[in-house]
């Protein structure tokens, strides 16, 4: 990854969807690509757990003014979107290596 934050204020947020849905979204982690800001999402059922492992990717738009107005604007492109996910699932890989212990 060109850069990774884990800056936000919150470890979660909660979105509105088109239906006026609220959801809890932990945030894994954001990252760069391209000059674009993406955002790694969690949605969280109503005991903060995530059965079925979906992740979210948005375009992240952060707050120029310093404050904390950030804004999410979903990926219509789906070669975009699969970049995205790629370098996601890269930065995921390398936090799962981390994890470990290597003996030599």
């Amino acid at each position: 990854m060109e850069k990774e934050h884990n800056l936000l204020e919150s470890d979660v947020v909660t979105l509105t969807l088109d239906d006026d849905v609220e959801i809890e979204c932990a945030i894994i982690t954001t990252f760069n690509m391209d000059s674009t800001e993406y955002i790694a999402l969690l949605p969280l059922d109503e005991d903060g757990g995530n059965e079925d492992g979906d992740v979210w990717i948005y375009r992240f738009i952060r707050d120029t003014t310093g404050g904390s107005d950030h804004d999410l604007q979903n990926i219509e492109d789906d070669d975009e979107y699969d970049r995205a996910a790629d370098k996601f699932d890269e930065w995921l890989d390398t936090q799962e290596f981390e994890g470990f212990d290597i003996e030599e």
